[in-house]
């Protein structure tokens, strides 16, 4: 190949990573809005019965949990869906899913319809959330695939703000039910974008045999196809996928390890995110003070997360995601000191990178982690068994104040939680993957999660 064709390969390959890393990006912005919107319109509920009926507490929790248990549930299900259908299919049929049910949502008028509304739009997120990492490491460069993953999952937290942001500007104006039906908006703004500009993966369809359309795919977009097969990667493709590659004989330790870890970095998130703003109530900060903790903490999430994410990159994502969470650990309990203002929302972004941050770059350990033959099931496997994490979250939060709990002991459980998602990172396996015939490059021959990086030389 000339040097000529050379760069204008590279120069066709970085458009398309720059298109499929933006889509996805603003495509789990909506799964962070379709999880904060709801919160933002439960103090409406309360108040109004004449909105869906009378809404109780419990029953505003209750509601608040379909979404999640849809998210798990969809995760799941796409995460065996997208390794025989494709990461294409799967997330523009996500997209279309969770906007006519963000839309179909709006329109209710009873707390049943409503409820299952909330689990039937979750399916649609969590679709998207198990499906984009996958894609997103198949296409990204070598030396960036952290990055890249980085950057798309940090979506979620830009999506949560944006989210507060809109229900202060725009819930008294257009509603609560105005507020759903801007989550609809991807099915007119994002869904045709990507479906002209979101290719399928090259190492997927190389994967599924289809070696033609992927060899198009590879021209038109300039991701590389796969080297020729050795005769052990031959042998290799009669290895378990989906699912059923993730508890094998060879996969099944640090498929546990990892649906546990990121159960664990969810308790984090959602038990912050959920109860920060009453802690530091109780600490004496107003509304309007407790509630910047909770930007504050997004934040430092998204920052840390990209910068985390260089660094996962360059020395691999597992001794990453382990400091990450022992700075967590660390600045939690920092949270238990007298501290100036401006020291304490330092720290609370510091808190921010070791939970949100720390969950973002778990995604790209789980997507970097498999072979392609079951990366979209190890992806949703990580965002569905951890969204149990996120139903917890909450509920530990709230048992903890029940209990009468102070501040600092509070503070202190939610650092002993950081301490096991450490333990857990720990634990998990380095994994050789040099017989994986379905990577877009060649496999690399050092263990992900070692001081080496995890990507392989283009060829």
């Amino acid at each position: 190949m000339s040097l000529t064709e050379t760069t204008e390969q590279e120069k066709r390959r970085s458009r398309t990573v720059v298109w499929v890393v933006t889509l996805a990006t603003i495509g789990l912005m909506f799964d962070g809005y379709d999880l904060v919107i709801y919160g933002t319109v439960v103090p409406i509920f309360l108040k109004d019965p004449t909105q869906i009926g009378e809404v109780t507490p419990v029953i505003a929790g209750t509601l608040g949990s379909y979404a999640l248990v849809g998210v798990l549930v969809g995760a799941l299900l796409a995460g065996s869906v997208g390794d025989i259908l494709g990461r294409r299919k799967v997330m523009l049929f996500a997209y279309a899913w969770f906007s006519i049910g963000m839309a179909l949502t709006a329109l209710t008028t009873t707390t049943t319809l409503f409820g299952i509304m909330r689990f039937l739009t979750g399916l649609g997120v969590g679709a998207l959330v198990a499906t984009t990492g996958a894609l997103v490491a198949e296409i990204a460069p070598p030396g960036k695939k952290n990055l890249c993953n980085a950057i798309t999952y940090s979506g979620v937290p830009a999506g949560s703000l944006l989210a507060a942001l809109a229900a202060i500007l725009l819930e008294e104006s257009i509603g609560w039910r105005g507020m759903f039906f801007i989550g609809a908006l991807p099915i007119i703004t994002l869904l045709p974008l990507a479906y002209l500009k979101m290719p399928e993966s090259v190492s997927w369809l190389v994967a599924r045999g289809q070696v033609d359309k992927a060899r198009a795919i590879s021209e038109r977009t300039g991701v590389p196809m796969p080297e020729a097969p050795t005769d052990a990667q031959k042998a290799a493709k009669t290895d378990k996928v989906g699912f059923a590659g993730l508890f094998s004989r060879s996969y099944w330790l640090p498929t546990v390890l990892m649906g546990f870890m990121s159960a664990t970095g969810l308790v984090l998130v959602y038990s912050l995110n959920t109860w920060l703003p009453e802690l530091m109530g109780r600490a004496g900060f107003n509304a309007k003070g407790s509630l910047s903790f909770l930007l504050v903490l997004n934040g430092g999430a998204i920052i840390g997360a990209l910068g985390g994410s260089r660094f996962a990159d360059r020395f691999g994502p597992k001794p990453v995601v382990a400091s990450c969470f022992l700075i967590g650990a660390a600045s939690i309990t920092l949270l238990t000191v007298n501290l100036p203002l401006a020291l304490l929302l330092a720290i609370v972004a510091v808190v921010g990178l070791g939970t949100s941050g720390t969950q973002t770059l778990i995604y790209g350990f789980v997507a970097n982690y498999y072979p392609t033959r079951m990366r979209g099931a190890g992806v949703a496997w990580c965002a569905g068994f951890g969204r149990l994490g996120g139903v917890a979250g909450p509920l530990l939060g709230g048992f903890l104040i029940a209990a009468g709990l102070q501040l600092n002991s509070i503070f202190y459980v939610l650092a002993a939680v950081a301490v096991l998602g450490l333990i857990l990172c720990l634990l998990v396996p380095a994994a050789n993957r040099p017989k994986d015939i379905h990577s877009t490059l060649i496999e690399p021959t050092v263990p992900i999660g070692s001081s080496a990086t995890v990507d392989a030389p283009t060829s």
